[in-house]
């Protein structure tokens, strides 16, 4: 049979091939016409004191389940991409769903087609906006679907127990679909609709799985057992590939790694590391060609537990994965939680922000300052152990005095272990700057730490006063809005002179579009998504450092994100 090509957006820079398998959600929750004669009306006769009860039920139930998807999605793609769950949890409260929902009830329809009726005008404003916020429609039918899941007593599919080789085909896949998916089994997957932002391509970047979004209405054509090969970085799919096309795949599923650091083209060199959030990740960092780990979270140590781990336990991990980049750097940040991250023998409050409450430092520095202590007790040790550069991050950090104080405490740690006699070393001790305040402050951090580490998805939160999680403020959430860049720009040219480095972790740090205007912007260090890091070298080598200070400069000097964006996407530099 020849092959037959069709186009889309990739939304990661891997390729697969693998066996068709279509997903198809909705035909197990069909429901019958409840006003078959068109009047208006349910002809049927329900209690509405019943099916709102009913309703309470299904979404008190639905609250469980995606509290225990948001835990296990913070273990596999990581604690920012988690973040989604949180919406979901949100629109279950949703004033016009809520209120929807009662209406039809008191109309004279059961919870089902309440439901159903409740989220249809939401869901069709978002489709018809652009973009990003476009998407958000698919969050909606996630949280409808999981509600008449419930009402219906059906069992969602377990795409977790995927045939290995398949290739899944759908219209659409939810966040819920997509952190099932095992990248042991699964060789990538095909969607309809979706673009680069949409939570399943975010998701199949953490998740390392080939995948191609918005194909439009031709991938029904698809048919079941067909052979699919899927192309992320030529963004598109081939069904029944041939000899050349396979030896073409299987030259691409061979990545060029770049084991070795990578400099620019005048020969300045960044460093390239990963972000990890347990240890099952960095094999794969690794793999990729990671100069180091750029960000290690280390809240998986804390979760899912009944008491906090012991030092003894936390000294090995920290210890094996430095042991793993023996000439390299890793960055471990310490606990960062808060009221979101229930920890069951932590005290958390339940605030109405907790983004912008007792979380990260502030927790360390007073309810959980035994448990921070034990910490930075386990990564001195763990410094001491191996060949590679440890450094400490402490999170949130919004005042100097708060810095300060982090550092008596990590200094009075040294003295304790020195005192006592146990193995250890010094690590670089620094900041994760992801307050507007530690951005404007950056100057005098930069005096008293080793390193700032600029966390661009927290900081363009605040920056922007835009909730991560908060669906209606998506469009806001974007690191090329100027406001951003000029915070990131401020942290540079503060630690300049003191001989702290600067790095970066967060989405946009594995944006290869953003990296010429990164380096123009004065990073020392990068650190992504592991399977970003081959793209993100290659395009480092290509990069002009005096061309990408032109573009830097053009692009402070925009006023709005999509001046940004044209510049960064034509990358014109004028003649000053």
């Amino acid at each position: 049979m020849d092959e037959r090509e069709l186009t889309g957006i990739g939304a990661t820079p891997l390729s697969g091939i693998g066996t068709a398998r279509w997903y198809r959600p909705d035909a197990d929750l069909a429901l019958p016409d409840p006003d078959p004669e068109g009047d208006g009306e349910s002809d049927a006769d329900f209690d509405p004191a019943t099916e709102r009860e009913r309703f309470e039920n299904a979404r008190e139930r639905a609250r469980e389940d995606l509290e225990t998807e948001r835990d296990r999605a913070r273990e596999r793609v990581g604690e920012g991409e988690s973040e989604i769950f949180d919406a979901h949890i949100q629109f279950l409260g949703d004033p016009q769903i809520e209120s929807g929902v009662s209406e039809a009830i008191e109309g004279g329809y059961g919870a089902e087609h309440a439901v159903q009726r409740a989220f249809e005008e939401p869901i069709s404003q978002f489709e018809g906006m652009d973009g990003r916020m476009a998407e958000r429609a698919d969050d909606l039918r996630d949280v409808r679907d999981r509600l008449l899941r419930v009402l219906l007593d059906r069992e969602r599919t377990d795409l977790g127990g995927l045939p290995e080789g398949t290739v899944l085909l759908a219209d659409r896949l939810t966040p819920s679909d997509t952190v099932q998916l095992d990248p042991e089994q699964v060789r990538g997957f095909v969607t309809a609709t979706g673009g680069r932002t949409s939570h399943a391509a975010i998701f199949a970047r953490s998740l390392a799985i080939p995948a191609v979004v918005g194909v439009g209405d031709a991938l029904s054509e698809i048919e079941e057992d067909e052979e699919i090969a899927v192309d992320g970085e030529e963004e598109r799919i081939v069904v029944s590939p041939g000899a050349a096309t396979r030896e073409r795949m299987k030259r691409s599923e061979n990545v060029d790694t770049r084991s070795e650091p990578v400099s620019t083209a005048d020969g300045e060199e960044i460093e390239i590391a990963a972000n990890v959030g347990r240890p099952t990740e960095i094999e794969g960092a690794i793999d990729r060609g990671a100069d180091g780990i750029g960000l290690y979270r280390t809240e998986f140590l804390f979760l899912d537990r009944d008491a906090p781990p012991e030092e003894d336990e936390q000294r090995e991990t920290y210890a094996d994965a430095l042991d793993t980049f023996p000439e390299g750097r890793v960055v471990v940040r310490t606990l960062d939680v808060g009221g979101d991250k229930p920890i069951p023998y932590l005290d958390l409050p339940g605030e109405e922000n907790p983004f912008l409450g007792e979380r990260g430092i502030r927790r360390s520095l007073d309810p959980d300052g035994e448990l921070f202590e034990t910490q930075l007790r386990a990564l001195c040790r763990a410094a001491g152990s191996g060949e590679g550069e440890l450094c400490v991050m402490v999170p949130l950090v919004a005042a100097i005095e708060e810095f300060e104080d982090a550092r008596e405490r990590f200094e009075a740690v040294l003295a304790d272990l020195d005192r006592e006699g146990i193995e250890h070393a010094r690590p670089a001790f620094g900041v994760m700057v992801e307050t507007p305040a530690a951005a404007l402050m950056a100057g005098e951090l930069a005096e008293r730490a080793d390193f700032l580490s600029i966390g661009t998805n927290d900081l363009t939160q605040y920056v922007m006063a835009a909730d991560r999680g908060n669906e209606r403020v998506t469009g806001l959430h974007d690191p090329r809005y100027p406001a951003v860049l000029r915070a990131i720009r401020s942290t540079v040219e503060g630690a300049q002179g003191t001989g702290a480095w600067v790095g970066m972790c967060g989405e946009m740090a594995g944006d290869p579009a953003l990296a010429e205007l990164l380096v123009g912007l004065g990073l020392d260090e990068l650190s992504t998504s592991a399977v970003t890091i081959p793209e993100v070298k290659a395009e480092i080598e290509g990069i002009d450092r005096e061309r990408a200070t032109a573009l830097a400069e053009r692009a402070l000097g925009a006023t709005t994100r999509a001046e940004v964006s044209d510049i960064v996407t034509r990358k014109e530099v004028q003649d000053t």
